[in-house]
């Protein structure tokens, strides 16, 4: 008789042992609410070097490659731009009422997030980092550790202004000469800082700052629709 084996089951059983291997070798990491199938650990800045080290050098781990290197901006986390407000008399509509913009310097708003890969075993590990300083977001460098972080921290740097300590040429990568700001983070305006356009006269291209007006994309009403009551969305009930 044929034997089924049950994938999620299995899934979340190797991600449990492969848990607990980690937290009996590596030393400052703290394991993060994640998917099923998915591991995640955060580690103190102060440690990062040392814990990558470990991940990538201890046998049993082997976290020989580094996939990707992104910045986090936590700053609009868990917040809306408009607050709800009472329904009118009719109850045809709701109001909103901007919410008061968040504190740009607030603690932990930036973040780095590794994502390793271990071909040896067959596994995949997330790490975050939280930058101590919000005014400067510095972490170090995993150049020495993954020569392959060495455009993925540029990127980070670019869009993100989060500073690598260690990196041998930290410089923008994405970003045209002179860009200034970092267009990753959520105070950034969509429309940017400056446009650009070619003037005849002086037979060049000059910046300029924009002409667009500044908007929000949340709406600031919301109206009831009829198409989607239970009655005419649910099959099974009658028509």
């Amino acid at each position: 008789m044929e034997q089924t084996t049950d994938q999620p089951a299995a899934a979340g059983a190797g991600i449990e042992a492969l848990a607990h291997t980690i937290e009996g070798l590596v030393r400052g990491v703290t394991r993060l609410p994640s998917p099923a199938h998915e591991l995640a650990y955060r580690v103190e800045p102060a440690r990062l070097l040392e814990v990558c080290r470990a991940l990538r050098d201890t046998p049993e781990l082997r976290f020989e490659m580094l996939m990707d290197v992104a910045g986090v901006d936590f700053l609009q986390f868990g917040r809306e731009d408009w607050l709800t407000t009472g329904a009118t008399r009719s109850g045809f509509s709701r109001a909103r009422e901007m919410n008061a913009p968040p504190d740009p310097d607030m603690a932990g708003r930036f973040a780095v997030v590794y994502q390793l890969l271990s071909i040896t075993h067959n596994a995949r590990l997330r790490l975050r980092v939280v930058c101590p300083d919000t005014r400067e977001p510095i972490v170090d460098s995993l150049v020495e550790i993954w020569p392959g972080a060495n455009w993925f921290e540029r990127e980070a740097f670019d869009l993100f202004g989060i500073l690598f300590r260690g990196h041998p040429d930290l410089r923008r990568i994405l970003t045209d000469y002179g860009f200034i700001g970092h267009p990753f983070r959520k105070d950034f305006p969509l429309i940017g800082n400056v446009e650009t356009r070619y003037d005849p006269e002086k037979k060049r291209v000059v910046y300029e700052p924009v002409s667009i007006v500044p908007r929000v994309l949340a709406p600031k009403v919301i109206r009831h629709d009829n198409r989607y009551e239970p009655a005419l969305t649910a099959p099974e009930l009658p028509r």
